[in-house]
């Protein structure tokens, strides 16, 4: 199986347990967003392309099965996939911190993102609820969750190879 339908399985099913599990669990106030970590770890494996990609797709299911508004989720996670996909390409992808550090980071910003998005289209919205009382413990739950699938995402989809370096070849005359 390619790496393309390995990601897109696990993109799917993140959706669909996003929208029909996850949404509805709420610890301290707020829920994990499964789909958003496994975006962020499929990015930092795999690039900003496949992320921004990916971050469509599930956000689009996820807009379609929770029928919010259409494209909302879908722009937020591209944006997201894209960003995540920038750092792991160029500082993230080796080093330790980088899945947590993504995490924190574009978890506040979908977050602050998504209010803005909903302000802008006129959907009442508390700063208040949407800022503090749910993003907050939901970035701590995004934490706990991280890991688990970092490491699920890294198994299937099995990180690639380092290019083969070519060996310097004596031309002798």
């Amino acid at each position: 199986m390619s790496n393309g339908v390995r990601t897109a399985l696990l993109v799917f099913v993140a959706a669909l347990l996003q929208a029909s599990v996850f949404s509805s669990v709420v610890i301290a106030g707020g829920a994990p967003d499964v789909l958003l970590v496994t975006l962020i770890s499929i990015a930092l494996l795999r690039g900003s392309v496949p992320g921004a990609a990916a971050g469509f797709a599930g956000g689009l299911i996820v807009d379609v099965a929770t029928l919010g508004t259409l494209g909302v989720n879908a722009l937020l996670l591209t944006v997201a996939g894209y960003w995540a996909g920038r750092y792991g390409e160029t500082t993230g992808r080796d080093r330790l911190h980088a899945p947590l550090l993504s995490i924190v980071v574009i978890t506040l910003l979908v977050g602050v993102g998504a209010y803005a998005l909903y302000f802008l289209l006129g959907e009442d919205v508390s700063a208040r609820h949407a800022l503090v009382t749910t993003l907050l413990p939901g970035l701590g739950l995004n934490l706990i969750v991280g890991g688990p699938i970092y490491g699920l995402c890294r198994w299937v989809l099995k990180p690639a190879a380092p290019p083969i370096r070519a060996q310097e070849v004596e031309v002798v005359v």
